[in-house]
């Protein structure tokens, strides 16, 4: 690290931190990166966060935000299962985040998020996260029961029917509604998945690669097929050829505005430092959570909040090669002309055991004609809206330039 501060590279700051409330989940869902995956770390945290962890965090946070003059900082409840906490005290956290942040960094906006599996949404848990200005997104694997037979709980019980319940009340209040989270699975046809997802109004849909890497990858990975690529081209088609936008996917709009040039906070493409720092149960500082899909203990820093200020945790070997760009590439990444959008993509795809994180993704093959296919539509509007538009003093508008004819929605900054 001291030859790389020497070289010229600087530390990007923390602006999400993801709070591990719970370390266990009243789902067990087959396919979970926490509790199924190479990292078995979860077993060794307390189940719950204490009131005094929650201070500690509090603290590191504003004095984080302080020292880098943030604007805003990000906070996300997570776990296992944050809903498990009791609806009363589901705010504490981000209150005791709140008040220190206004002591020591009065500038600097706090947002809250709390990431669930939906089951245990009640009427009265919503009240208690609309109260606090908790916004809430859902896991979910599709609209029907079909689509979420690997989400069980402990017994082998589907999750669905409580998870539709909190989903249809979560719809009732959109001011809290962050939207959904889905993984992509081949099984399940793309387009009903998509539309039946709609049928909760999400204001946002988050399709996810599944979390997979050369030394274990995906279903129905094959070096001379693109089924995730085929899978999410027909959601894509269905989207964006839609007479009314009735939401949002995140990854299509990530790759439209990288294409524009614009700015994007995602981790799983571009070139964007990384800038989120997970706190467990017991108070360690860890990477992103989705490195323990990799190996053992991928995620972890040695690092904690009584020891280390997140200052500190921005010197982490790890979190800096994550932080390099360009730079922590594949020679062959490097020389992709789609590399400002790509950017290698997500980092715990890239892992091949012995070998470290600096391949290209597991996914490559994938997102190549993705981004290619997105790019060639929005091309393609822009040229209809350049064709469309009247010629005024200065011309119609020039190439890159939306106009009438472009998507309903200007490509978003996602979050």
């Amino acid at each position: 690290m001291a030859a790389a501060r020497a070289a010229g590279h600087r530390p990007h700051p923390v602006r999400q931190f993801v709070l591990k409330t719970r370390s266990r989940c009243n789902l067990a869902c087959t396919y979970c990166y926490v509790y199924e995956m190479a990292d078995q770390g979860w077993r060794e945290q307390p189940p719950v966060m204490t009131p005094a962890t929650f201070a500690r965090a509090a603290q590191r946070i504003a004095e984080h935000a302080a020292a880098h003059d943030l604007p805003r900082v990000d906070l996300v409840l997570h776990g296992g299962e944050p809903l498990l906490t009791a609806p009363a005290r589901l705010a504490e956290p981000v209150d005791a985040v709140r008040t220190a942040v206004a002591e020591a960094a009065p500038r600097t906006r706090v947002t809250a998020t709390v990431q669930t599996n939906g089951v245990l949404l009640t009427r009265g848990r919503l009240a208690a996260l609309a109260a606090a200005g908790i916004r809430v997104g859902v896991s979910l694997d599709g609209g029907l029961p079909a689509h979420n037979t690997r989400r069980v709980d402990h017994a082998g019980r589907p999750g669905f029917g409580a998870a539709a319940r909190g989903l249809r009340l979560l719809a009732r209040h959109p001011q809290s509604y962050a939207g959904v989270l889905c993984v992509v699975d081949l099984d399940q046809d793309p387009v009903e998945t998509y539309e039946s997802l709609l049928a909760f109004a999400p204001p946002s849909i988050g399709l996810l690669l599944p979390l997979a890497n050369w030394s274990d990858p995906p279903p129905g990975h094959h070096p001379d097929r693109t089924p995730y690529a085929d899978w999410l081209l027909a959601v894509f088609e269905r989207w964006w050829h839609d007479g009314v936008r009735r939401t949002r996917i995140r990854l299509f709009e990530e790759i439209i505005a990288l294409l524009l040039g614009l700015p994007t906070t995602t981790e799983t493409l571009g070139l964007t430092p990384a800038a989120t720092a997970v706190i467990e149960t017991d108070g360690s500082i860890e990477q992103a959570d989705s490195l323990k899909s990799a190996y053992e203990g991928a995620a972890a820093t040695g690092m904690t909040l009584d020891t280390h200020s997140f200052d500190q945790f921005l010197d982490h070997p790890g979190l800096a090669a994550r932080q390099l760009g360009r730079d922590a590439l594949a020679a062959r990444c490097r020389a992709c002309e789609l590399v400002e959008v790509c950017g290698g993509g997500h980092y715990p795809h890239r892992y091949r055991a012995g070998e470290g994180f600096r391949q290209p993704s597991v996914y490559c093959a994938d997102l190549q004609p993705l981004i290619r296919h997105i790019a060639a539509a929005v091309e393609q509007a822009v040229q209809h809206a350049a064709a469309q538009a009247p010629a005024g003093p200065t011309g119609p508008p020039g190439p890159g330039t939306p106009g009438p004819g472009a998507p309903a929605h200007p490509p978003a900054v996602a979050s």
